[in-house]
C-alpha cells in the first residue's frame, strides 16, 4: 500500500491565524494517524507580499504547537527546494510543455477589459473570461506586445470534471462553462497559483491534500492539470472554515486571532484542545497535544460546514 504523503503549504505573507491553524492541524492529523509523511511547503510567490521572516515564524509556530515535518521547509528532503520563490525554474519547465501542447495563449486584458469581456457570472459570483484574447492574430499579439505585457491562460476544454471529496461529498464542474480558459503566468513574469501548486504537489508525490473550503472550486481545474502534466490527482479533503460571529472568514488582513496572540493567551495544548472540539475530536474543549490526537483522529468526526467562532470560547 503507498504511503500516504500529506503537505501544509502555508503563504508566508503575515502571521497565521486561528484558521491557517485549524487546517494545519487536521492536515497533520490526518497524515500522523496513517503513519505517513508530512512535508511543510512555503507557497511564497507573490514577492510584493511573502517574507523570509514570516516564513520562520509559521515554522516556529507550528513547532510550538506541536506539529513536526518530515522534509520541506527548514528540513530539506529529496523533492526540494522546499519554498515556491525557489522553483522557478521548475514552473517554468512546465509552462513550456503545456505551451508545447498548444493548451497557453497570451492574454493582454487589463483588469477592466477582462470584466467587461467576461462571460455572466457563475451563480456563485465567479467571472469567467470569454477567450477574447485567444482569437487574436499573430500580427494583433505582436502589435499589442509593443505597449503591453501579457499574461498567459491555460485554454480549457468543453468537459466535465468530477471528484468526490473526502469530506464535502461529490462535486462536478463543465472546465469551460464554470471555470473558463484561467491565468497560469501574470503580466509581470510571476507564475500563479494553480499552476505552482499543482507542478509541486505532483513533484513532491503529495497524494492527500487537506485545505479550507474555499479552495473547493479550484480542484476540477487543479485536478485537469494534474492530468496534462502527467501527475496522478491527489484525494482531496476541504474542511470548514472558522468565521467571525459576523460571516466572516477569519483571515491575516484582518488579524484575527493570529499566532502572537494566541501563544500570549494559550499553552499550546490548551489551544490544541480547543481547535479539536471544533474539529469533532473532543466532546470539549480540554488539554491535548496533536501526538494524544492522531492515536484517535476520526475524518468522521470532522464537520463539512463552517464553524463560528465566538467571543466566549476564546
Amino acid at each position: 500500500m503507498q504511503q500516504l504523503r500529506g503537505r501544509f503549504a502555508p503563504s508566508p505573507s503575515g502571521r497565521m491565524h486561528l484558521g491557517n491553524l485549524f487546517s494545519g492541524l487536521l492536515a497533520w492529523l490526518s497524515v500522523r494517524s496513517a503513519g505517513g509523511a508530512m512535508v511543510l511547503r512555503m507557497e511564497d510567490l507573490d514577492p510584493d507580499r511573502c517574507r523570509e521572516e514570516y516564513a520562520r515564524q509559521v515554522a516556529d509556530d507550528l513547532r510550538w504547537l506541536g506539529l513536526d515535518w518530515d522534509e520541506g521547509y527548514q528540513a530539506g528532503g529529496p523533492h526540494g527546494p522546499y519554498s515556491q520563490s525557489e522553483r522557478t525554474k521548475l514552473y517554468a519547465g512546465a509552462f513550456r510543455r503545456l505551451k508545447e501542447m498548444g493548451r497557453v495563449y497570451p492574454c493582454f486584458c487589463t483588469r477592466a477589459e477582462r470584466l467587461a469581456a467576461s462571460a455572466p457570472h457563475r451563480s456563485d459570483g465567479q467571472i469567467i473570461y470569454s477567450g477574447r484574447c485567444k482569437h487574436l492574430t499573430e500580427q494583433e499579439k505582436q502589435e499589442l506586445s509593443e505597449t503591453r505585457c501579457p499574461a498567459w491562460r491555460l485554454a480549457v476544454d468543453d468537459q466535465e470534471i468530477f471528484f468526490r471529496d473526502k469530506l464535502q461529498g461529490d462535486y462536478r464542474e463543465n472546465l469551460q462553462t464554470d471555470c473558463g480558459d484561467f491565468i497560469i503566468r501574470r503580466s509581470d513574469g510571476v507564475y500563479a497559483y494553480q499552476l505552482a501548486v499543482v507542478y509541486d504537489d505532483g513533484a513532491m508525490e503529495i497524494n492527500q491534500v487537506v485545505r479550507g473550503r474555499d479552495l473547493l472550486d479550484s480542484t476540477p481545474r487543479q485536478i485537469w492539470l494534474h492530468t496534462l502534466l502527467g501527475f496522478p490527482p491527489p484525494e482531496f479533503c476541504h474542511v470548514p472554515l472558522l468565521l467571525a460571529p459576523d460571516g466572516r472568514r477569519l483571515s491575516k488582513r484582518e488579524r484575527d486571532l493570529d499566532m502572537g496572540e494566541l501563544r500570549q493567551r494559550f499553552a499550546p495544548e490548551e489551544l490544541t484542545g480547543l481547535l479539536a472540539f471544533w474539529a469533532g475530536q473532543l466532546d470539549r474543549p480540554e488539554p491535548v497535544t496533536p501526538a494524544e490526537l492522531a492515536k484517535c483522529f476520526d475524518w468522521g468526526k470532522v464537520p463539512a460546514e463552517d464553524i463560528t467562532v465566538h467571543p466566549e470560547e476564546l
